[in-house]
């Protein structure tokens, strides 16, 4: 056939023999099936590739018939839609009926696609991110269909998966690596880790654990890709990078999962992570676990343990290029893909916290970031990125030509020029020119990267040689104590004890040999710095509780050990407060806080935490929901930190945290809002009403009550809440593409609100919610008119409800709405009451709260619920305010006690002297309170350290409450 000779012409010499060869073979298959052989310009383009490629060759030879369909179908020309590879497999596997039936099916049809992305590529029809794209949609597609069909057969046998709520489970596939970045190679082992929501067990006759029947899951899924059969294999599935590799479970629970990153997780993992995605199974649930796992991949601030592992990281490269001899390795040899790949990670790992445009799992992507934001130069990502391109395009010829794991280059002659075609080269010495040009200029720039700094070995500042060798030699018991007690510890015993725990326990032993090198030398710094402070031993636990539950994220270890600022401020935090320094464990990533105490020590005002919670926000990706969500706790718990550390340095009194609390709180719930409101608007539109003949945006209200509403929230306080909307009349209908009635948008509304306050995320939650002083509680809707909440008011409510309607007020939500609040709120506090039957009701409410939640007994005394306590003023300036509020109409202008008592003062309705007997017992009471809260106590006190203040409110209490002669003539 000339035709065929005359493009056989154009080969180099010995790759011609061997494609005649497989041309032999093709065309007697072709005759035999009856298919019409290859012409034209198909032909030139077969004959490139097959020089190319033994794998394609032979896969055409295999199949002439399917080779022949592709071409005339145009699937060799074109690039394949976004769902092309699902539609196709699932019309495929339609006939699978049993696990070797849907074995042979994936491989042939891995087998035909691997040859469609491998004859792109050689015939320079697909570019590399094409290219990698596809061999990683493929793998996901096969992934996906193995799991979903292996999945079902099991729950036929087990039943279906089930958590204690009894919500279903689903197996969670993440695809690590090349996979996991979209950047797998032509034959690369796919790492794979299988994770599922929660502990259960299945519903069907034969039922096993959640645990149990992901694990033989995950087996058969892993066979099945794995297993070499005569149809060959789908993909070689590499499991060693899950918890504890080899020898941790096959599959894990989301809590274990996180459990095992947040407690022993590894730098080298922190890097794996970077790749992490879901490729298969509960794509929702699996991004949620990926969204918990990110403060693990990505420290909020600088990381500065990062320095420190890419520099022994890189000694350790050097040292396996020298060791195995992998000069040819174009992946992990000297100017290789690794070495472009570590680059990236680098700046990921100390910048993706701070920037979350960092946070790529493609390399190309990274480097193009690198480049606009100016961390790296121009001209050295245009290096690194036509590299990258010419080594994987490398890398994939390579594996191409046998659909073999390798990176080597060849060594004999005819392999090399194979290679050197394949790439578009005419010999092997003008392809490894371009090669080494290539990895000069990624040597070069991985030098000026992780080139080594001044190696340090400064001592750390100040420390006691006596206090050092506690930690670093091994004093008997009693040099120990005498030592301790020399230095001011006013409980050796349990400082040493401490020590001794910590030094011989599983977290000390468990960190990796570089965090306790941190951690030995961080401890003597700490001994040092709390002995100069009262109280050394309660103040050594509370750091040393911290530093145990940081101790393997060594990043912080580090943080404390370089920046002895840091070290300074947590231990002044901690000697005031166990609250604070639990509160550091629970969210670490709040100790970079701690390096400017300048910031630490001053809270914002209103107009301030507005403008830094929109600076936080501006950072988010404006798609990125979870990292909103994030963002907003994060503002949160450094915002309360200020106000705690603060709060302990003396410099706040009481009344002045609880407003900025309260103001954390207001600046949070409004943003909430309008976070919701965006939610909402593009799918349901604006709610609109026909009121009084007049067409009008509807509105909507948050109400606070409780705490929040009295303006003196507390650390953790929840949040009472009521949803108040003022749709009415006609046509009450959104105006959106899906248009719902009013109330039903209102409610989703409500919902979105409580979601962004309630969902917990790694940054914790905003705050608890308390919805049930609605009207009707539990059984009333969640959010309700203005007009039916009037009709409530003045009609339905119970005695009780007024009284807590006395510490309510509008937070959040269009002015008007507010004011109109405030109007019903007056009117309904003002309403004539008969004050025998208000007395009443307000007693009984009094006593049956105080049976219900009172935690006194001989010994101690409730400050909050006990009889004297905090709740019994309150009761009673509810009480004067809604007997007297008709007569001084003042009264109901405040929601918080201490203005409701100035106000019933002024009135008469109280007498100065109990007035101010009432003001100094709640103010020392809740201050008793807030301090014990810091110390994460109880509100129980011993009785006799309340006793006057106690005495004080019971005496007013009998004569306002249980002597009806004390009632006023005014007030009946």
């Amino acid at each position: 056939m000339a035709e065929l000779k005359g493009t056989l012409e154009r080969l180099p010499g010995p790759l011609r023999a061997e494609v005649a060869r497989y041309w032999e073979s093709f065309a007697a298959a072709a005759d035999s099936a009856g298919v019409v052989r290859p012409t034209g310009g198909f032909l030139e383009q077969m004959i490139k590739v097959w020089a190319s490629s033994e794998f394609v060759a032979r896969t055409c030879i295999r199949d002439p018939a399917t080779l022949m369909a592709a071409f005339d179908r145009g699937d060799l020309a074109t690039r394949y839609a976004a769902d092309e590879y699902q539609a196709r497999l699932e019309r495929l596997l339609v006939d699978a009926v049993d696990e070797n039936q849907l074995g042979v099916a994936l491989r042939r049809f891995r087998r035909w696609e691997m040859t469609r992305i491998a004859w792109r590529d050689l015939a320079g029809l697909a570019g590399l991110e094409e290219t990698l794209g596809d061999l990683s949609e493929l793998a996901e597609q096969l992934i996906d269909a193995a799991l979903a069909r292996l999945g079902e057969w099991h729950c036929r046998r087990y039943g279906q998966p089930r958590d204690a709520d009894g919500q279903p489970q689903r197996l969670v596939v993440l695809g690590m690596g090349k996979l996991g970045g979209r950047e797998l190679n032509f034959s690369s082992d796919i790492d794979l880790i299988y994770t599922y929501p929660r502990q259960g067990q299945t519903d069907g006759d034969r039922s096993v654990s959640n645990e149990e029947f992901f694990r033989r899951l995950g087996q058969r899924v892993s066979k099945l890709l794995a297993e070499p059969t005569a149809e060959g294999f789908v993909y070689r599935v590499d499991l060693r990078l899950r918890p504890f590799g080899d020898s941790g479970p096959l599959a894990m629970s989301f809590t274990a999962f996180e459990d095992y990153y947040q407690n022993h997780g590894r730098d080298w993992e922190r890097y794996a992570m970077i790749k992490a995605r879901v490729v298969a199974g509960d794509r929702v649930a699996g991004e949620r676990l990926l969204a918990d796992l990110r403060p693990f991949v990505y420290r909020r601030y600088l990381d500065y343990s990062a320095f420190a592992s890419l520099r022994d990281m890189k000694v350790l490269i050097a040292q396996e290029i020298e060791r195995k001899g992998m000069r040819g390795n174009v992946k992990l040899g000297p100017g290789g893909i690794r070495e472009i790949e570590f680059i990236g990670q680098a700046f990921q790992l100390i910048y993706g916290g701070r920037e979350p445009a960092l946070r790529e799992r493609s390399i190309l992507r990274v480097l193009d970031i690198l480049a606009t934001s100016g961390r790296l130069p121009v001209i050295a990502v245009t290096e690194l990125k036509q590299a990258y391109d010419f080594l994987r395009r490398v890398e994939n010829r390579l594996q191409a030509w046998a659909d073999q794991q390798t990176h080597h280059l060849p060594e004999d002659d005819l392999a090399q020029l194979r290679l050197a075609f394949a790439m578009g080269f005419a010999n092997w010495r003008a392809f490894t020119a371009e090669l080494t040009r290539h990895g000069e200029a990624v040597t070069q720039q991985f030098t000026q990267v992780f080139g080594d700094p001044a190696a340090t070995d400064a001592k750390p500042q100040g420390t006691r040689a006596d206090l050092a060798l506690l930690w670093q030699a091994d004093p008997t018991e009693d040099n120990a104590l005498r030592l301790l007690a020399e230095r001011g510890f006013e409980n050796p015993a349990l400082a040493w004890n401490r020590l001794q725990a910590l030094k011989n326990g599983f977290s000390y032993r468990a960190m990796s040999q570089r965090g306790r090198e941190r951690l030995d030398e961080l401890i003597p710094r700490v001994l040092t710095a709390v002995s100069a402070i009262a109280q050394p031993t309660s103040t050594l636990e509370r750091v040393l509780d911290l530093l145990e539950s940081v101790a393997r994220r060594s990043v912080y270890l580090a943080l404390l050990t370089d920046h002895p600022q840091a070290l300074a401020q947590l231990v002044k935090l901690c000697a005031a407060s166990s609250w604070i320094g639990k509160h550091l464990a629970r969210y670490p990533l709040l100790l970079d806080d701690l390096l400017n105490p300048t910031t630490l020590y001053a809270p914002l005002d209103r107009q301030g935490l507005a403008l830094d919670l929109e600076r936080q926000l501006a950072r988010v990706p404006v798609d990125d929901s979870e990292e909103r969500l994030n963002a907003l706790r994060y503002f949160k718990q450094t915002q309360v930190l200020r106000v705690a550390a603060a709060d302990v340095s003396g410099a706040m009194p009481l009344m002045i945290v609880s407003d900025h609390l309260t103001e954390i709180a207001e600046v949070l719930l409004r943003k909430v809002l309008e976070l919701a409101w965006a939610d909402l608007l593009p799918k349901f539109g604006q709610p609109r009403c026909m009121s009084d003949g007049v067409e009008r945006d509807a509105r909507f209200a948050i109400v606070a009550y409780g705490k929040l509403g009295g303006i003196e929230l507390n650390y953790g306080s929840d949040l009472d809440l009521v949803f108040l909307h003022d749709s009415a009349g006609d046509r009450q209908l959104t105006t959106g593409p899906r248009q719902i009635d009013n109330p039903s948008f209102f409610a989703k509304l409500v919902q979105r609100v409580i979601y962004w306050l309630t969902t917990r995320t790694g940054a914790g939650d905003l705050y608890e919610v308390d919805t049930r002083l609605r009207p009707s509680g539990r059984a009333g809707l969640l959010v309700i008119s203005f007009e039916a909440f009037a009709e409530y008011q003045y009609h339905q409510a119970w005695t009780w409800e007024h009284q807590a309607l006395t510490r309510a007020r509008a937070v959040a939500g269009p002015p008007e709405l507010a004011e109109r609040y405030q109007a019903l709120r007056r009117d309904v506090l003002r309403m004539a009451r008969n004050p025998q039957t208000l007395r009443c009701d307000v007693c009984e409410m009094r006593e049956r709260m105080r049976a219900e939640l009172d935690a006194s007994n001989a010994e101690t005394f409730d400050l909050k619920q006990g009889c004297g306590g905090i709740a019994d003023i309150e009761f009673m300036v509810q009480y004067k305010v809604l007997a007297n509020a008709q007569r001084y109409p003042d009264l109901v202008i405040y929601p918080d006690n201490i203005r409701q008592l100035d106000g019933l003062e002024r009135s008469g309705s109280l007498s100065i002297a109990d007035a101010a007997r009432l003001r100094n017992a709640y103010r020392n009471l809740r201050r008793r309170i807030h301090l014990l809260k810091l110390q994460e106590q109880s509100a129980c006190v011993p009785v006799a350290e309340a006793s006057d203040a106690r005495k004080a409110v019971v005496g007013i209490w009998r004569r306002l409450m249980e002597d009806a002669a004390t009632i006023p003539a005014s007030e009946t």
